[in-house]
């Protein structure tokens, strides 16, 4: 079983930027891909940004390609999203997941909670 707990999230202006962070326990996560999925207001899930184990590999929504990195410290089972240049676009929950990367994406097996990133204008 994988736990994952998303933190960062919050109001932020137009242009600002944000940190997300997700902690992961319960198995060897230095070996899991990694990824952040979202969900707007009053629409479905869709796919942010993903990251392999080794962190050699990433994949982005264009969307938000240019703007938004992802990161990971095995050490630290940790995960990370900096978002740069936010649009009123990008108001969200936001979830960290884990499971295997494919065809540029992520195939989630583990979801975390979600966390909330509102921007204003």
């Amino acid at each position: 079983q994988v736990q994952l707990v998303e933190s960062g999230g919050g109001l932020v202006q137009a242009g600002g930027s944000l940190r997300l962070s997700c902690a992961a326990s319960g198995r060897a996560f230095s070996r899991t891909d990694m990824g952040w999925f979202r969900r707007p207001p009053g629409k479905e899930r869709e796919f942010v940004a993903a990251i392999t184990w080794s962190g050699g590999s990433t994949y982005y929504a264009d969307s938000v390609k240019g703007r938004f990195t992802i990161s990971r410290d095995n050490a630290k089972n940790s995960m990370f999203l900096q978002m740069n240049s936010l649009e009123l676009e990008d108001t969200a929950v936001y979830y960290c997941v884990a499971g295997p990367t494919m065809l540029r994406t992520i195939r989630p097996d583990h979801w975390g909670q979600g966390t909330q990133v509102t921007v204003s204008s």
